[in-house]
């Protein structure tokens, strides 16, 4: 939702507090906060150190200030976050607190998950701090996604902490539709006060690059797929739809680029399948690497099964195939659909069989693989991050309006 007020003139200092990723590596809260920041806001952000980069435990980069503390890993399933969360949680308080000592703060901006954060923003919260929630995931439905039968208590739990934040938050960032709708009926929020602040890569730095052949090992066509890897991300699904293809041809080469706890198995799943060096698993890479992969990509990979989660998420890795004009092949989910429009083929969602004939088809047609990038780089300037970073400062202008109005109550 857009307001007919101008929020760049109105301006003002934000804590943004992240668990889930370092910033920058966090794209979402990277675009934000630098959007911010050339809007006039003083942005502080709390977030663990990276696994790979993000190691400097202060920095200030783009006019953004950013405090990490040091990570620790859950373990052991659902129950092992709540190690994870303390930990956090006792950092972001104490970051907080120093931060309040340097002056006022007119806005603490949750980024989840957890669905906790608000338990470290209770200090500025008390002087008078707006809190804006940044729903960047469905955390019970995260939990049903990753550990089925065994969240159990744990995924009551979260629909609890889910609750509560929504009750706490002035402001909701909803990533698409879907997510707003659930923040007006399962949250209750009024709809005044929730913006869709959709995710879209900026065009300035994520542009295509020179390919680099190479990265095809010898092979005609390069498969790729950049993101999360994690139990909810479906690379199982895309495993097994390519030992499919892989029994009918072998012109291909697939790089699997990006972290996450389900890469063990994976490997172990990719052996099992006989797909042998078919397949890498080139871990985390550097924007310039993922720019190279992907401009050279021939198809670039969307496999998540379709389940609660998956299905009303919006993936930024669809957004980022689409602005290199890359083609896509996606399980027919509603707001992957919504994203890509027709710059993907559609299986029917979880069929691996579908989805390898999909992928087929794209390989045995240049000119549709042309005709789905063209229509994905028509579909990224229509997703331009320059309507998003509109929503989110109107977003924040709507966040002062109420502050300004419960000083005048007080």
């Amino acid at each position: 939702m857009l307001r007919d007020e101008t929020p760049r003139a109105r301006t003002g200092r934000a804590i943004v507090l992240v668990e889930n990723l370092s910033v920058p590596t966090d794209r979402r809260v990277w675009l934000e906060t630098r959007a911010l920041a050339r809007a006039g806001w003083q942005v502080d952000v709390v977030c663990p150190t990276g696994a790979e980069r993000d190691r400097e435990r202060h920095v200030e980069l783009e006019g953004v200030a950013i405090h990490r503390y040091p990570r620790r890993e859950a373990a052991g399933g659902p129950w092992g976050y709540l190690a994870e969360y303390g930990w956090a949680l006792w950092h972001m308080r104490r970051a907080v607190r120093s931060l309040l000592r340097r002056g006022p703060v007119d806005v603490v901006h949750l980024c989840n998950p957890p669905d906790v954060l608000f338990l470290a923003a209770g200090a500025a919260r008390r002087r008078g701090a707006r809190l804006v929630f940044d729903h960047h995931d469905l955390v019970p439905e995260l939990y049903a996604a990753r550990f089925g039968a065994d969240a159990g208590l744990a995924q009551r739990a979260t629909r609890l902490a889910e609750r509560l934040t929504f009750r706490r938050a002035d402001v909701v960032l909803s990533p698409n539709e879907s997510y707003r709708r659930i923040a007006l009926e399962r949250g209750g929020m009024r709809p005044e006060d929730v913006f869709v602040v959709r995710m879209a890569p900026d065009p300035s730095r994520f542009r295509p690059v020179p390919p680099e052949p190479s990265l095809r090992r010898g092979k005609r066509h390069l498969l790729a797929y950049v993101g999360t890897i994690g139990p909810q991300d479906g690379v199982d699904h895309a495993l097994r739809a390519l030992a499919a293809l892989r029994r009918r041809r072998a012109d291909w080469h697939a790089v699997f680029a990006g972290r996450g706890d389900a890469v063990p198995g994976l490997l172990g799943l990719a052996e099992e399948l006989g797909l042998g060096e078919a397949v890498e698993f080139a871990g985390f890479l550097e924007d310039a690497d993922v720019l190279c992969l992907l401009s050279t990509a021939d198809v670039c990979l969307s496999p998540e099964p379709r389940n609660a989660l998956n299905d009303v998420s919006t993936m930024i890795k669809v957004t980022e195939y689409m602005a290199l004009g890359r083609p896509i092949v996606a399980f027919d989910l509603t707001e992957t659909r919504t994203s890509a429009g027709e710059a993907a083929l559609y299986a029917e969602p979880n069929d691996d069989d579908a989805y390898a004939a999909a992928l087929e088809r794209l390989l045995d047609d240049p000119g549709l693989r042309e005709e789905l990038g063209a229509a994905g780089r028509r579909r990224a300037a229509e997703l331009s991050w320059e309507r998003s970073e509109q929503a989110l400062l109107a977003a924040y202008g709507h966040a002062l309006a109420l502050g300004r109005q419960a000083r005048g109550r007080s």
